[in-house]
């Protein structure tokens, strides 16, 4: 077990405490930014709507070495000298820049919300209450709403329980699935300094999960029943992309394998099975109807042949017939289109 966390403790940067006197806020509000300037007008205003000033909350975007657009210019529009921009001298990927936003952090509290996301108001209000009330959490978080690339309401995430407090079973929980998603929690600094930070070996999906997974089985986690935060969802995005080429699928596995050290050893083996069962049934229900309903078949049979290597039990069996059949459809129908054009 020792030498298992050594090993990954090798691909978490650590997060160094904040220097001895320097001045402190209760809140950092950190947002790495990457090609999204678009949206971090929107992201800003959630923010600045609540802000309860500099001696209180440091707010600062984190920018990824941007080519296509110009966050600093958004930042110096509506931050007015509020909002403080770091630019990364070279693009450094996801992960190396949301370490970045923990490193820069100053606050006891890290709100860590990237640049196409947003907050509802009431959102800091509402996280910093359940630390207050309850001292040993290691991190809170919200329900949240998925939203689309114009800001519409899609969907609310599943209600994880009746009323706000400590959650029960969290750990066998989330282990399972991911529940939650970035914006929606808050993550106490001196956590980060003891767990480090984002795993370097997830490249493109779901790489906050592990985190999350990894504070869950080391500390306990409050969970607010108002949505307050709203995640995006595009087809630009990075999860977007991911899905296009498998990675995402991929890097859910492995990610499996990861966590699977930090579950209790009776029950870790089953929890691994059942979450591989369950990241092999996202793939298949929920992200290859939305690859069928752009046209894009080869991104189609990739989530396929990625479900089936992290998961053939019967359950996907019974899920993939059809879907395959509808498949071998399309591709006749696409092969017969071609060749008559040709």
């Amino acid at each position: 077990m020792n030498s298992v966390m050594h090993e990954q403790n090798l691909y978490r940067e650590i997060i160094t405490p904040v220097p001895d006197g320097v001045t402190r806020p209760l809140w950092s509000v950190m947002i790495p930014t990457y090609n999204c300037a678009n949206y971090l007008r929107e992201t800003l205003a959630g923010i600045l709507a609540q802000d309860l000033g500099p001696e209180v909350m440091q707010i600062e975007v984190v920018d990824d070495h941007s080519t296509q657009d110009d966050p600093a210019a958004i930042v110096e529009e509506l931050g007015r000298g509020r909002v403080s921009f770091y630019r990364q001298p070279e693009n450094v990927g996801a992960i190396k820049n949301f370490n970045t936003c923990l490193q820069r952090s100053r606050g006891h509290l890290v709100h860590l919300l990237h640049g196409d996301d947003c907050v509802r108001d009431g959102f800091y209000w509402k996280m910093q209450r359940a630390f207050d009330e309850k001292a040993e959490i290691g991190a809170a978080f919200c329900r949240h709403i998925f939203i689309d690339g114009n800001s519409h309401w899609l969907f609310l995430s599943d209600l994880e329980q009746s009323e706000s407090g400590i959650l029960s079973n969290w750990l066998e929980r989330i282990a399972v699935m991911n529940l939650l998603q970035p914006p929606s929690i808050v993550v106490r600094r001196d956590v980060y300094e003891k767990l480090g930070g984002f795993d370097s070996r997830i490249c493109c999906c779901a790489e906050d999960w592990e985190m999350w997974v990894r504070i869950a089985a080391d500390y306990p986690v409050w969970y607010d029943v108002e949505p307050l935060a709203l995640y995006r969802f595009h087809s630009a995005s990075l999860t977007g992309r991911c899905a296009r080429t498998g990675q995402n699928v991929r890097d859910l596995c492995k990610i499996i394998e990861i966590i699977q050290p930090y579950l209790p050893a009776p029950i870790a083996k089953d929890l691994s099975r059942k979450s591989r069962e369950n990241w092999a049934l996202y793939a298949i229900k929920d992200i290859t109807p939305q690859m069928f309903a752009v046209g894009d078949l080869s991104a189609v049979t990739t989530q396929i042949q990625e479900a089936l290597r992290c998961s053939c039990s019967l359950n996907i069996i019974k899920e993939l017939t059809p879907l395959v059949l509808q498949l071998g459809k399309l591709w006749l129908k696409k092969t017969v289109n071609t060749a008559a054009r040709g």
